[in-house]
């Protein structure tokens, strides 16, 4: 039986040029509400995915996104933003783009379709069967990401990927498949719709649940995210003062400072 892209699949709606604007987003936000339910249904696959990373990354293994186009972009807005927000080292989770750097704002021609890059790409990080590669792919085809991965099979390295079709050839190339079916787009096989909205979810819980597993996150806080910002520092002072029982907001904010982050501050007061 031939591999079908539901991804690719014609759209539920016709005539969108003739909708009114209020029709156009009514219809839009109907299809966006099938999306949480579609990735509810894969939390098993997920978990088993986190596991993996969970043990890898507490025994010093890093967690690598590939991914091409939306897919390559929405892997390193979620690498990019576990520094600021959990303060671990920048390096420690590696968003990698077909097309490189350029690719991030601009579309590179047939990038993805070179199935050798993604491993040549990965090597230049100096990938090993210590860390995690996920593979994303809304279509679960891409050449670059499916190469990627079976390279890294080779080499016993653990993979997981993300895509939005079942039995797609990007799944067979992973150890931990996630497939998160939305079925057809808004706009016929616009991907970065309901599966580009899949895909952020899914790598939110990923990164979020490995962050807490790595002890990056106390209670319900951020304590040790990264001071970038006058927001930030305000943030941060709130939940020393409650941390502490701390009344005056120059003092904690003064300790905050020094030490340069929630949890920093507050253990230096506990000694």
């Amino acid at each position: 039986m031939a591999f079908k892209k539901i991804t690719e699949q014609a759209s539920s709606y016709r005539h969108l040029e003739k909708m009114t604007i209020h029709e156009l987003l009514t219809n839009i936000n109907k299809e966006d509400q099938v999306v949480p339910a579609a990735v509810a249904k894969a939390i098993p696959q997920i978990e088993k995915l986190l596991e993996v990373i969970s043990d890898k990354m507490l025994m010093g293994g890093r967690l690598f996104y590939i991914g091409a186009g939306t897919s390559g972009r929405l892997g390193i807005v979620d690498s990019s933003e576990c520094p600021p927000t959990y303060g671990v080292p920048y390096g420690l989770v590696i968003g990698i783009i077909a097309g490189g750097e350029r690719a991030i704002t601009t579309a590179v021609e047939f990038a993805e379709d070179d199935k050798e890059q993604g491993w040549k790409d990965l090597q230049t990080h100096h990938v090993s069967d210590k860390d995690v590669v996920i593979g994303i792919a809304a279509s679960g085809t891409t050449p670059y990401v499916i190469g990627a991965l079976e390279e890294c099979r080779k080499r016993g390295i653990s993979t997981g990927s993300i895509s939005c079709n079942p039995d797609s050839p990007v799944s067979a190339a992973a150890d931990f498949p996630i497939e998160v079916v939305v079925g057809p787009e808004f706009v016929t096989g616009s991907t970065r719709m309901k599966s580009g909205t899949a895909q952020k979810l899914v790598l939110n819980m990923i990164s979020t649940s490995a962050m807490i597993q790595l002890g990056r996150v106390e209670d319900n806080k951020m304590v040790n995210m990264q001071l970038t910002n006058e927001k930030l520092v305000d943030r941060g002072v709130k939940m020393l003062m409650e941390r502490l029982q701390m009344n005056d907001y120059e003092e904690a904010k003064t300790l905050l400072l020094k030490y340069g982050s929630v949890k920093k501050a507050a253990q230096s007061v506990a000694k």
